[in-house]
């Protein structure tokens, strides 16, 4: 008989048992035949030779052992079969039989280690599977993140530098007799303003795609903060602002207060780039169940191009709390903003 010898490693890390010139696939029928052989001939002992009781014990012990050449495709099968027939062959020998225990004991190791391994190899699978879906989870978190960030940055830094940039136009036409060089400082302060803008729109670009950045801990405006943005932008000269509010005025949300101050920042910005001096409603009319937010302007109307970072945002926010916003033409002329907000009020 050949030499048992242990070669390789089996999945899970497990070594697995090789006889010198046969593949996995030939092990098994080997093995179980030369049992069943075994079996035959501790049969043939057990018994004292031809009688009336060898051929069941030939039987019994061949059952007993030769369904170990199932053990590679069906193992659990050859264990019932082996574990059935093994407890005869020990009554009929009157003591343990030798071959039919070694098939037992080995189909038996065989069908655990099976088991087990199948264990691991679920909970792996299962291990992997979670960790894809944190993961997943995560990265949708931080661009989430990043977008409310950029959204953020973008209608509070900008509205303040457009301000610089119409505040310094303003004083540098409305002054009369300003020396040569005041103006030219002021002309400076408009054109780095705009510059700024510029800039700060491509690093926005940037931030929306991969970079990351501190979010601002300072409280969140609502539509009580509304005048003073109004008056804000009264004062800087760039236009004349009316607020209109319509309905019973009450707290709401703070994701939709917050969204709506954010969408009248943003509309009055964009008045203010693209149609300087025009006038300009902002409109909140609080309906059953919705909140309406208009701005419009009665500038030159809408521009070509894409949208914009601000356009952009707008949208986002809007979608954010679970409304929709339109741009466009407005009814007689000008540039219009309308968003429709859901609204639950606070008691």
């Amino acid at each position: 008989m050949a030499c048992v010898g242990r070669s390789g490693t089996g999945r899970g890390g497990g070594h697995r048992m090789r006889w010198p010139g046969l593949s996995p696939a030939r092990l098994w029928p080997v093995v179980g035949g030369l049992l069943a052989l075994a079996g035959t001939a501790e049969a043939v002992y057990r018994t004292g030779g031809p009688g009336a009781a060898l051929p069941l014990a030939i039987v019994v012990d061949v059952c007993a052992t030769l369904p170990l050449v199932l053990a590679r495709d069906r193992v659990t099968a050859a264990a019932v079969a082996i574990t059935v027939a093994a407890p005869a062959a020990c009554v009929l020998h009157r003591g343990a039989a030798v071959a039919a225990l070694v098939a037992l004991v080995t189909v038996w190791s065989v069908l655990v280690r099976r088991r087990v391994l199948r264990r691991r190899a679920d909970a792996a699978a299962l291990d992997a599977s979670r960790r894809a879906f944190e993961s997943t989870l995560l990265e949708h978190t931080a661009r989430g993140e990043r977008a409310r960030i950029a959204r953020e940055l973008h209608d509070v830094v900008a509205h303040h530098i457009s301000m610089i940039s119409v505040q310094a136009e303003t004083a540098r036409l409305a002054v009369p007799g300003m020396p040569d060089e005041g103006a030219e400082r002021l002309l400076a302060i408009g054109d780095t303003a705009r510059t700024a803008l510029t800039e700060m729109r491509r690093l926005l670009g940037v931030l929306r795609e991969d970079a990351g950045a501190e979010p601002t801990r300072r409280p969140q405006p609502g539509l009580q903060q509304l005048l003073d943005l109004i008056d804000e932008t009264r004062e800087s000269g760039a236009a004349s602002v009316r607020l209109i509010v319509r309905g019973g005025v009450a707290v709401l949300d703070p994701g939709v207060e917050l969204a709506a101050y954010r969408i009248v920042q943003e509309a009055l910005t964009n008045a203010r780039r693209h149609a300087p001096g025009a006038a300009v409603d902002v409109g909140i009319d609080y309906a059953p169940g919705v909140l309406r937010v208009s701005v419009r302007d009665n500038g030159p109307g809408p521009v070509g191009g894409d949208a914009g970072h601000g356009l952009l945002g707008m949208r986002e926010r809007a979608a954010a709390v679970g409304g929709d916003l339109r741009t466009g033409p407005g009814p007689v002329g000008g540039f219009l903003v309308e968003a429709a907000l859901p609204t639950v009020a606070e008691s």
